[in-house]
């Protein structure tokens, strides 16, 4: 596993990085990011930028937005454009798509990362609750993935990455309605890797374990030991996109990451991948 990073505050940039791959392995391509303001979304446009990738991060609050493109592009040196955005509204989101192409003209890579969640015992969830994550995370990233593909991959191929949890892989208390979403997300995953792969599009969902900084580990890590998925492991496992289609098996972390955005590669079977093995297994 990867050296922890240096110790941040939450979605500040890490003070030092250390390239284990090309620092130009992205270069001039442009990711669009849900949920790009904070946690997983802010690292992984974080890393990106650091390989010379330009970004979009999106959520519902351009203040908070605004503040954490600042912040990424005075420590990458690469553009970032924050953009208000609600995943469940399609016209907000063809708003902000189209205004994402007239500032950089493409997008090659769609990191769905916007999420909803909170603690709920099953017997108490309302039904406007439950539908509020599956809104949020099932829907959203329908919606977002679709207005993409009308407006740019259907005519020039792309890269969707669609961030799930672990959640469905066992049961967990209090998450039935955020288990149910991320679920149905990988099920998504997998029927439009079919449907669009022809067409040079190639559709993934990362399912990483706990992930340290982050809201969901607040409020889960008192229910039961935890093992630790760092923010800055999450982008370095995003080389499981380029398996070649005969593995059918995760690699070490160590190996991740290269050929992302090659939207031109081999589908692979393994379309929605477990990044932490152990939160699979009953115990």
């Amino acid at each position: 596993m990867a050296q922890p990073p240096p110790d941040v505050r939450e979605d500040d940039c890490l003070p030092e990085y250390r390239h284990l791959f090309c620092p130009d392995l992205l270069r001039d391509k442009v990711a669009f990011i849900t949920g790009g303001g904070s946690g997983i979304g802010f690292r992984i446009a974080e890393i990106f930028m650091r390989h010379g990738c330009h970004t979009v991060i999106a959520s519902r609050s351009l203040p908070r937005v605004s503040m954490a493109a600042r912040k990424l592009a005075a420590a990458t040196g690469q553009r970032c454009l924050p953009l208000s955005l609600d995943v469940r509204a399609p016209l907000a989101i063809m708003a902000a798509v189209e205004q994402a192409l007239k500032e950089f003209g493409k997008i090659d890579i769609l990191i769905n990362c916007a999420a909803g969640n909170f603690l709920c015992p099953a017997s108490a969830l309302s039904s406007n609750a439950f539908k509020t994550v599956m809104d949020i995370d099932t829907l959203g990233t329908f919606n977002v993935s679709r207005v993409l593909y009308e407006k740019f991959f259907h005519d020039h191929g792309g890269v969707i990455v669609n961030i799930t949890a672990t959640l469905g892989t066992r049961g967990q208390v209090l998450q039935v309605h955020a288990g149910s979403a991320k679920a149905a997300v990988d099920a998504m995953t997998r029927h439009l890797a079919v449907e669009w792969g022809p067409q040079n599009i190639r559709v993934n969902s990362l399912a990483p374990g706990p992930i340290s900084g982050t809201e969901g580990f607040r409020r889960l890590a008192c229910f039961r030991s935890l093992s630790m998925w760092l923010c800055e492991d999450v982008i370095h496992l995003l080389k499981l996109l380029s398996i070649p289609s005969q593995q059918t098996s995760p690699q070490p972390a160590s190996k991740l990451f290269t050929g992302l955005w090659k939207p031109g590669l081999p589908q692979t079977p393994l379309s929605c991948l477990l990044l932490d093995l152990e939160a699979g297994v009953p115990g």
